[in-house]
């Protein structure tokens, strides 16, 4: 089961990402552009999401993905650490994540971190 370490790890190995300290919790951001953050107790990860594509991700799998009462307005969904099969899976998590903050320039700079292959 991935954790916290996981995260920081698998984040900062992403091009141009820095972790920054806000809110009282880990943050990390591509080219100054939050991706992801380790809220509260570090049991999940907060990614960004396209809200059309997070309340389909809720309905599917309500055990691994739910959205924050104070992130609803915002294109961020909650990850369970637990409730993700493996290390791979989460990778897929943030490098989606990332390429939505990313710059175009970085993105074409990084053809590597492209989307995850298909099933």
């Amino acid at each position: 089961m991935p954790d916290a370490d996981d995260v920081r790890r698998i984040a900062l190995s992403l091009p141009d990402t820095a972790e920054k300290t806000a809110w009282s919790m880990p943050t990390f951001r591509v080219a100054g552009k939050m991706f992801a953050t380790l809220p509260e107790d570090e049991t999940s990860v907060a990614v960004r999401c396209p809200k059309e594509e997070r309340d389909e991700l809720v309905l599917a799998e309500p055990g691994k993905f739910w959205i924050a009462g104070h992130e609803a307005q915002f294109a961020w969904i909650r990850v369970r650490l637990a409730a993700l099969e493996d290390e791979g899976e989460l990778r897929d998590v943030l490098a989606d994540s990332w390429r939505q903050a990313a710059p175009p320039g970085l993105l074409e700079a990084h053809p590597e971190v492209g989307p995850p292959a298909a099933d």
